[in-house]
């Protein structure tokens, strides 16, 4: 069995930073399966055009294409059943969804404004231009600085967002319960790449979603937090 995993890197090809690709990360891990790291950057579309996508994460599984994290969770809960679950049934998997779109809007979209600036310094020339162009373009000509010059006041707001993980984790330690899962990792997805990404700080060391995502950087003897990242 081949499996190798096409992830967004900047000049540091051990340094992955996309959300979406850590999500697939985390889920490999704890399907407990090892795949080659095939580092891509943002003006290396045509190494994954072949593959029928733009964007990473791509896993290649004996050659066969699987995009985008929601659908390479399935893929893996799928096609390896003998393996510990991802979703804990069927259930979990349709409330997991949501947990997607959640982890979609509310942590990569509420994180992006505050560290987005800070992406460019990862990344080499000409991948910095791309970058500031498409993304500056998003936010109707903005500059990456003037986007992110209200992140002070934005980060408040984010945290307040938080508040449903915190009442969640008032009777249970992790989003799947008892142990972490997919719902777990789509969350910690965005936490992770902006940690490797940007030194500011998304949580106050008291918030119970600090000490949630302390356990979560401990998972699998360390993986998350031995990737090169800040200390924040």
């Amino acid at each position: 069995m081949s499996l190798k995993l096409f992830e967004l890197v900047g000049t540091d090809a051990a340094r992955p930073f996309s959300p979406y690709c850590w999500r697939t990360r985390m889920a490999l891990a704890h399907k407990g399966l090892a795949a080659e790291s095939l580092p891509w950057r943002f003006t290396e579309k045509s190494a994954i055009a072949p593959h029928g996508s733009e964007k990473v994460p791509v896993l290649l599984h004996d050659d066969k294409p699987v995009v985008d994290s929601w659908a390479i969770a399935n893929y893996l809960e799928d096609t390896f059943p003998d393996r510990p679950s991802l979703f804990g049934g069927e259930g979990g998997r349709a409330m997991a969804r949501m947990i997607n779109a959640f982890g979609d809007i509310a942590i990569v979209g509420g994180i992006f404004p505050l560290i987005i600036a800070d992406i460019p310094k990862n990344l080499a020339d000409a991948d910095a231009a791309y970058f500031r162009s498409s993304r500056e373009a998003r936010f109707g000509g903005k500059t990456l600085e003037e986007i992110m010059t209200s992140r002070d006041a934005g980060v408040v707001a984010f945290r307040k967002s938080l508040e449903v993980m915190r009442q969640t984790f008032k009777t249970q330690a992790y989003l799947g319960g008892s142990a972490p899962n997919y719902a777990d990792y789509i969350v910690f997805g965005g936490f992770q790449w902006a940690r490797v990404v940007s030194p500011f700080k998304l949580l106050e060391a008291d918030d119970p979603v600090y000490a949630w995502r302390e356990k979560l950087l401990d998972a699998f003897d360390g993986m998350a937090r031995t990737s090169p990242g800040h200390a924040v």
